[in-house]
Protein backbone atom coordinates (compact mmCIF):
# COMPACT_ATOMS: atom_id res chain seq x y z
CA UNK A 1 0.00 0.00 0.00
CA UNK A 2 2.76 2.32 1.19
CA UNK A 3 4.76 1.42 -2.50
CA UNK A 4 1.29 2.12 -4.30
CA UNK A 5 0.61 5.55 -2.33
CA UNK A 6 3.88 6.93 -2.92
CA UNK A 7 3.52 5.94 -7.11
CA UNK A 8 0.81 8.29 -7.07
CA UNK A 9 1.80 11.07 -5.20
CA UNK A 10 5.37 10.96 -6.92
CA UNK A 11 3.17 11.06 -10.44
CA UNK A 12 0.55 13.50 -9.83
CA UNK A 13 3.01 16.27 -7.38
CA UNK A 14 6.49 15.52 -9.42
CA UNK A 15 5.51 15.18 -12.81
CA UNK A 16 1.86 14.46 -14.47
CA UNK A 17 1.05 18.09 -13.62
CA UNK A 18 3.70 19.74 -15.30
CA UNK A 19 3.36 17.16 -18.51
CA UNK A 20 -0.22 18.04 -18.97
CA UNK A 21 0.58 21.67 -19.25
CA UNK A 22 4.03 20.84 -21.43
CA UNK A 23 1.87 18.97 -23.95
CA UNK A 24 0.07 21.83 -25.70
CA UNK A 25 1.84 24.81 -24.05
CA UNK A 26 5.56 24.30 -25.18
CA UNK A 27 5.79 27.72 -26.14
CA UNK A 28 5.10 29.26 -22.93
CA UNK A 29 6.09 26.12 -20.72
CA UNK A 30 10.19 26.49 -21.66
CA UNK A 31 10.16 30.35 -22.14
CA UNK A 32 11.37 30.57 -18.31
CA UNK A 33 15.05 30.86 -16.88
CA UNK A 34 14.24 27.49 -14.60
CA UNK A 35 13.78 25.95 -18.02
CA UNK A 36 17.42 27.91 -19.41
CA UNK A 37 18.87 26.62 -16.22
CA UNK A 38 17.70 23.18 -17.00
CA UNK A 39 18.89 23.20 -20.64
CA UNK A 40 22.48 24.37 -19.67
CA UNK A 41 22.71 21.42 -16.46
CA UNK A 42 21.33 18.80 -18.60
CA UNK A 43 24.17 19.82 -21.32
CA UNK A 44 26.82 19.93 -18.79
CA UNK A 45 25.54 15.88 -17.64
CA UNK A 46 25.74 15.05 -21.37
CA UNK A 47 29.44 16.72 -21.75
CA UNK A 48 30.46 14.54 -19.10
CA UNK A 49 30.23 11.65 -21.88
CA UNK A 50 28.74 9.20 -18.79
CA UNK A 51 25.71 7.87 -21.14
CA UNK A 52 27.68 8.51 -24.87
CA UNK A 53 27.19 5.02 -25.23
CA UNK A 54 23.64 5.74 -26.31
CA UNK A 55 25.09 8.14 -29.69
CA UNK A 56 26.86 4.81 -30.42
CA UNK A 57 23.68 2.67 -30.31
CA UNK A 58 21.75 5.23 -31.86
CA UNK A 59 23.70 5.37 -35.22
CA UNK A 60 23.83 1.65 -34.74
CA UNK A 61 20.36 1.20 -35.33
CA UNK A 62 20.39 3.68 -38.24
CA UNK A 63 23.18 1.70 -40.15
CA UNK A 64 20.72 -1.35 -39.45
CA UNK A 65 17.86 0.45 -40.85
CA UNK A 66 19.25 2.06 -43.96
CA UNK A 67 19.19 5.31 -43.15
CA UNK A 68 22.36 7.21 -41.38
CA UNK A 69 21.37 9.72 -38.70
CA UNK A 70 21.55 13.22 -39.98
CA UNK A 71 22.93 15.76 -38.08
CA UNK A 72 22.55 19.75 -38.76
CA UNK A 73 25.64 20.59 -37.09
CA UNK A 74 28.90 20.79 -39.14
CA UNK A 75 31.33 17.71 -39.61
CA UNK A 76 33.34 17.01 -36.20
CA UNK A 77 37.00 18.35 -36.31
CA UNK A 78 39.69 15.69 -35.51
CA UNK A 79 40.14 16.39 -32.14
CA UNK A 80 36.24 16.66 -31.86
CA UNK A 81 35.68 13.44 -33.25
CA UNK A 82 38.50 11.62 -30.97
CA UNK A 83 37.20 13.41 -27.71
CA UNK A 84 33.85 12.00 -28.80
CA UNK A 85 34.87 8.61 -29.86
CA UNK A 86 36.75 8.72 -26.33
CA UNK A 87 33.31 9.34 -24.15
CA UNK A 88 31.72 6.97 -26.28
CA UNK A 89 34.33 4.02 -25.66
CA UNK A 90 34.49 5.03 -21.40
CA UNK A 91 30.64 5.22 -21.07
CA UNK A 92 30.72 1.61 -23.02
CA UNK A 93 32.78 0.37 -20.73
CA UNK A 94 30.90 2.01 -17.51
CA UNK A 95 27.72 0.51 -18.86
CA UNK A 96 29.23 -2.76 -19.40
CA UNK A 97 30.81 -2.65 -15.77
CA UNK A 98 27.41 -2.23 -14.33
CA UNK A 99 25.80 -4.66 -16.48
CA UNK A 100 28.38 -7.51 -15.14
CA UNK A 101 27.75 -6.85 -11.55
CA UNK A 102 24.10 -6.32 -11.69
CA UNK A 103 23.70 -9.34 -13.60
CA UNK A 104 25.76 -11.65 -10.84
CA UNK A 105 23.73 -9.91 -7.95
CA UNK A 106 20.75 -11.35 -10.09
CA UNK A 107 22.14 -14.68 -10.58
CA UNK A 108 23.58 -15.22 -7.05
CA UNK A 109 20.54 -14.10 -5.37
CA UNK A 110 22.34 -10.99 -3.95
CA UNK A 111 19.80 -8.41 -4.78
CA UNK A 112 16.73 -6.50 -2.84
CA UNK A 113 14.00 -8.59 -5.17
CA UNK A 114 11.20 -9.88 -3.55
CA UNK A 115 11.58 -13.82 -1.64
CA UNK A 116 10.78 -16.26 -3.74
CA UNK A 117 11.28 -15.18 -6.63
CA UNK A 118 13.66 -17.14 -8.50
CA UNK A 119 17.11 -15.55 -10.00
CA UNK A 120 16.17 -16.97 -13.68
CA UNK A 121 13.09 -14.98 -13.38
CA UNK A 122 14.16 -12.27 -12.09
CA UNK A 123 16.46 -11.42 -14.65
CA UNK A 124 14.12 -11.57 -16.96
CA UNK A 125 11.82 -9.75 -15.62
CA UNK A 126 14.78 -7.30 -15.33
CA UNK A 127 15.09 -7.07 -19.36
CA UNK A 128 11.41 -7.10 -20.33
CA UNK A 129 10.70 -4.28 -17.94
CA UNK A 130 13.73 -2.14 -19.13
CA UNK A 131 11.82 -2.72 -22.81
CA UNK A 132 8.78 -1.79 -21.66
CA UNK A 133 9.69 1.52 -19.65
CA UNK A 134 12.34 2.41 -23.23
CA UNK A 135 9.34 1.88 -25.66
CA UNK A 136 6.88 4.07 -23.16
CA UNK A 137 10.21 7.01 -23.19
CA UNK A 138 10.04 6.19 -27.12
CA UNK A 139 6.67 7.10 -27.55
CA UNK A 140 6.82 9.89 -26.05
CA UNK A 141 9.28 11.71 -28.07
CA UNK A 142 7.59 10.21 -30.73
CA UNK A 143 4.13 11.62 -30.19
CA UNK A 144 5.97 15.56 -30.10
CA UNK A 145 7.99 14.77 -33.20
CA UNK A 146 4.41 14.42 -34.64
CA UNK A 147 2.64 16.59 -32.73
CA UNK A 148 2.94 19.57 -35.03
CA UNK A 149 2.97 17.81 -38.39
CA UNK A 150 0.03 18.38 -41.19
CA UNK A 151 -2.07 15.23 -41.23
CA UNK A 152 -0.54 13.95 -45.02
CA UNK A 153 3.09 14.23 -42.98
CA UNK A 154 2.60 11.68 -40.88
CA UNK A 155 2.94 8.81 -42.91
CA UNK A 156 0.90 5.76 -44.61
CA UNK A 157 1.92 2.81 -42.24
CA UNK A 158 -1.35 1.71 -41.06
CA UNK A 159 -0.59 1.36 -37.00
CA UNK A 160 1.43 5.09 -37.44
CA UNK A 161 -2.22 5.96 -38.99
CA UNK A 162 -3.98 4.74 -36.29
CA UNK A 163 -1.79 6.01 -33.04
CA UNK A 164 -2.15 9.48 -34.54
CA UNK A 165 -5.98 9.58 -35.00
CA UNK A 166 -6.08 8.47 -32.17
CA UNK A 167 -3.66 10.39 -30.25
CA UNK A 168 -4.70 13.66 -31.61
CA UNK A 169 -8.61 13.19 -32.23
CA UNK A 170 -10.62 15.88 -31.49
CA UNK A 171 -9.24 18.50 -29.40
CA UNK A 172 -5.90 16.72 -28.64
CA UNK A 173 -6.97 15.53 -25.00
CA UNK A 174 -5.41 12.34 -25.28
CA UNK A 175 -1.80 13.37 -25.91
CA UNK A 176 -2.29 14.26 -22.04
CA UNK A 177 -4.66 11.76 -21.00
CA UNK A 178 -1.11 9.47 -22.41
CA UNK A 179 0.97 11.24 -20.95
CA UNK A 180 -0.99 10.31 -17.18
CA UNK A 181 -1.31 7.24 -18.33
CA UNK A 182 2.17 6.44 -19.56
CA UNK A 183 3.69 7.73 -16.29
CA UNK A 184 2.13 5.59 -14.51
CA UNK A 185 3.36 2.72 -16.31
CA UNK A 186 6.83 3.98 -16.23
CA UNK A 187 7.12 4.61 -12.49
CA UNK A 188 5.65 1.50 -11.51
CA UNK A 189 7.98 -0.29 -13.39
CA UNK A 190 10.89 1.73 -12.32
CA UNK A 191 10.02 0.98 -8.93
CA UNK A 192 10.57 -2.69 -9.92
CA UNK A 193 13.48 -2.16 -11.45
CA UNK A 194 14.92 -0.57 -8.62
CA UNK A 195 14.62 -3.30 -6.42
CA UNK A 196 15.55 -6.15 -8.96
CA UNK A 197 18.90 -3.53 -9.64
CA UNK A 198 19.51 -2.57 -6.12
CA UNK A 199 22.60 -4.98 -4.45
CA UNK A 200 21.99 -6.66 -0.87
CA UNK A 201 25.25 -7.76 -0.20
CA UNK A 202 26.55 -7.16 3.30
CA UNK A 203 30.17 -6.15 3.48
CA UNK A 204 32.76 -7.82 5.65
CA UNK A 205 31.26 -11.42 4.97
CA UNK A 206 33.61 -12.45 2.18
CA UNK A 207 30.65 -12.15 -0.16
CA UNK A 208 31.82 -9.03 -2.35
CA UNK A 209 30.85 -9.01 -6.08
CA UNK A 210 33.80 -10.45 -7.84
CA UNK A 211 35.76 -10.13 -4.77
CA UNK A 212 36.54 -6.45 -4.52
CA UNK A 213 36.77 -4.48 -1.25
CA UNK A 214 34.18 -3.15 1.06
CA UNK A 215 34.69 0.45 0.40
CA UNK A 216 33.63 -0.67 -3.51
CA UNK A 217 30.93 -2.97 -2.07
CA UNK A 218 29.27 -0.20 0.04
CA UNK A 219 29.09 1.82 -3.30
CA UNK A 220 27.60 -0.72 -5.56
CA UNK A 221 24.66 -1.23 -2.58
CA UNK A 222 24.18 2.33 -3.62
CA UNK A 223 22.32 1.35 -6.84
CA UNK A 224 24.05 3.45 -8.75
CA UNK A 225 25.20 0.76 -11.54
CA UNK A 226 21.92 0.57 -11.46
CA UNK A 227 20.54 3.63 -12.56
CA UNK A 228 23.38 4.01 -15.00
CA UNK A 229 21.49 0.62 -16.96
CA UNK A 230 18.50 1.62 -16.34
CA UNK A 231 19.13 5.72 -17.82
CA UNK A 232 21.05 4.35 -21.22
CA UNK A 233 19.21 0.88 -21.85
CA UNK A 234 15.99 2.14 -20.88
CA UNK A 235 15.90 5.40 -21.31
CA UNK A 236 17.92 7.15 -23.39
CA UNK A 237 18.85 4.91 -26.62
CA UNK A 238 15.07 4.49 -26.99
CA UNK A 239 14.65 8.27 -26.92
CA UNK A 240 17.19 9.13 -29.63
CA UNK A 241 15.86 6.30 -31.41
CA UNK A 242 12.82 7.64 -31.70
CA UNK A 243 14.06 11.25 -32.25
CA UNK A 244 15.82 10.49 -35.35
CA UNK A 245 12.94 7.84 -36.95
CA UNK A 246 9.68 8.79 -35.12
CA UNK A 247 7.35 7.72 -38.48
CA UNK A 248 9.06 4.66 -38.14
CA UNK A 249 8.70 4.41 -34.09
CA UNK A 250 4.94 4.89 -34.76
CA UNK A 251 4.72 1.90 -37.40
CA UNK A 252 5.30 -0.36 -34.49
CA UNK A 253 2.29 -2.22 -33.39
CA UNK A 254 3.03 -2.16 -29.34
CA UNK A 255 2.84 1.22 -30.13
CA UNK A 256 -0.68 1.40 -30.24
CA UNK A 257 -1.10 -1.33 -27.95
CA UNK A 258 0.70 0.28 -25.47
CA UNK A 259 -0.83 3.54 -26.22
CA UNK A 260 -4.40 2.31 -25.32
CA UNK A 261 -3.33 0.95 -22.36
CA UNK A 262 -1.81 4.21 -21.05
CA UNK A 263 -5.16 5.78 -22.21
CA UNK A 264 -7.41 3.23 -20.51
CA UNK A 265 -5.51 3.48 -17.08
CA UNK A 266 -5.71 7.23 -17.59
CA UNK A 267 -9.71 6.64 -17.54
CA UNK A 268 -10.12 4.82 -14.38
CA UNK A 269 -9.67 8.12 -12.90
CA UNK A 270 -6.82 7.00 -10.20
CA UNK A 271 -4.40 10.18 -11.51
CA UNK A 272 -7.35 12.29 -12.23
CA UNK A 273 -5.97 14.89 -9.66
CA UNK A 274 -3.29 15.89 -12.06
CA UNK A 275 -5.53 17.66 -14.55
CA UNK A 276 -6.70 19.49 -11.31
CA UNK A 277 -3.21 20.67 -10.51
CA UNK A 278 -2.76 21.68 -14.18
CA UNK A 279 -5.30 23.83 -14.47
CA UNK A 280 -4.54 25.85 -11.73
CA UNK A 281 -0.66 26.06 -12.74
CA UNK A 282 -1.82 26.70 -16.02
CA UNK A 283 -4.14 29.80 -14.73
CA UNK A 284 -1.57 30.73 -12.27
CA UNK A 285 1.02 30.70 -14.99
CA UNK A 286 -1.30 32.23 -17.80
CA UNK A 287 -0.03 28.85 -20.04
CA UNK A 288 -1.79 29.30 -23.64
CA UNK A 289 -1.61 26.63 -26.24
CA UNK A 290 0.78 26.33 -28.88
CA UNK A 291 -1.67 27.26 -31.74
CA UNK A 292 -2.12 30.51 -30.03
CA UNK A 293 1.62 31.87 -31.33
CA UNK A 294 2.32 29.91 -34.12
CA UNK A 295 -1.13 28.41 -35.55
CA UNK A 296 -1.65 24.80 -36.59
CA UNK A 297 0.49 23.14 -39.38
CA UNK A 298 -2.30 23.78 -42.32
CA UNK A 299 -2.45 27.54 -40.81
CA UNK A 300 1.19 27.72 -41.47
CA UNK A 301 1.43 26.27 -44.76
CA UNK A 302 -1.84 28.58 -46.23
CA UNK A 303 0.41 31.69 -45.03
CA UNK A 304 3.73 30.37 -46.42
CA UNK A 305 5.17 30.37 -42.75
CA UNK A 306 6.85 26.70 -42.66
CA UNK A 307 8.82 25.42 -39.68
CA UNK A 308 12.15 26.04 -41.58
CA UNK A 309 11.53 29.77 -42.27
CA UNK A 310 13.20 32.09 -39.62
CA UNK A 311 10.70 34.59 -39.67
CA UNK A 312 8.92 35.84 -36.81
CA UNK A 313 5.15 34.60 -36.48
CA UNK A 314 2.71 37.77 -36.94
CA UNK A 315 0.44 35.60 -33.90
CA UNK A 316 1.97 36.87 -30.68
CA UNK A 317 0.70 38.49 -27.37
CA UNK A 318 -1.38 41.26 -27.76
CA UNK A 319 0.47 44.35 -26.83
CA UNK A 320 -1.35 45.79 -23.26
CA UNK A 321 -1.78 42.48 -22.62
CA UNK A 322 0.45 40.33 -20.20
CA UNK A 323 -1.36 37.11 -21.96
CA UNK A 324 -3.76 36.70 -24.07
CA UNK A 325 -7.76 36.53 -23.00
CA UNK A 326 -8.81 33.20 -23.15
CA UNK A 327 -12.59 34.73 -24.51
CA UNK A 328 -10.05 35.99 -27.37
CA UNK A 329 -8.34 33.24 -28.20
CA UNK A 330 -11.73 31.02 -28.53
CA UNK A 331 -13.42 33.80 -30.63
CA UNK A 332 -9.98 33.47 -33.04
CA UNK A 333 -10.35 29.60 -32.86
CA UNK A 334 -13.86 30.23 -34.68
CA UNK A 335 -13.85 33.13 -37.00
CA UNK A 336 -10.97 33.43 -39.03
CA UNK A 337 -11.58 37.36 -39.77
CA UNK A 338 -10.63 37.73 -35.98
CA UNK A 339 -7.48 36.00 -36.09
CA UNK A 340 -6.35 38.10 -39.34
CA UNK A 341 -7.43 41.15 -37.27
CA UNK A 342 -5.47 40.41 -33.74
CA UNK A 343 -2.44 39.32 -36.12
CA UNK A 344 -2.32 42.45 -38.40
CA UNK A 345 -2.24 44.45 -34.63
CA UNK A 346 0.17 42.58 -33.12
CA UNK A 347 2.38 42.38 -36.32
CA UNK A 348 2.24 46.67 -36.13
CA UNK A 349 2.24 46.60 -32.64
CA UNK A 350 -0.99 48.52 -32.56
CA UNK A 351 -1.96 49.73 -28.94
CA UNK A 352 -5.38 48.26 -27.41
CA UNK A 353 -5.83 51.99 -26.30
CA UNK A 354 -4.84 53.92 -28.94
CA UNK A 355 -7.12 51.61 -31.00
CA UNK A 356 -10.09 52.45 -28.34
CA UNK A 357 -9.55 55.89 -28.94
CA UNK A 358 -9.51 55.73 -32.74
CA UNK A 359 -12.85 54.34 -32.33
CA UNK A 360 -14.41 56.65 -30.55
CA UNK A 361 -13.10 59.50 -32.60
CA UNK A 362 -14.95 57.62 -35.58
CA UNK A 363 -18.29 57.72 -33.27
Amino acid sequence: VTGFAMILFTCMIGQLATQVNASHCMLDYINTYFAVFTFYTAMAIEFSGLMHVSYFIQKCVGWAAGKPIQSNEPPMSALQASFFWFRVVLSAAVLGFSLAVTLEGLFTGNTTMWDGVPNAVAVILFFLLMSVVGLLEGMQIAFFAVAKLKKSERGRAPFALKTCELLFRGDGHNLPGFMIGRQLCVVSCFFIIARVTSLNVEPGNGNNIFGVSDAAQTFFNMGFLGAVITTILGSITWQLVASAFPLAFLSNPLVYVFLRICLFLEATGIASGAWVLAAVHKRVAGFQRDEVYIGTAEEREAKDLGDQKEEAHPLAKLPGFTTMPEALAKLMSQDPSVKEFVRSMSANNIDVGDLNLQNEEQV
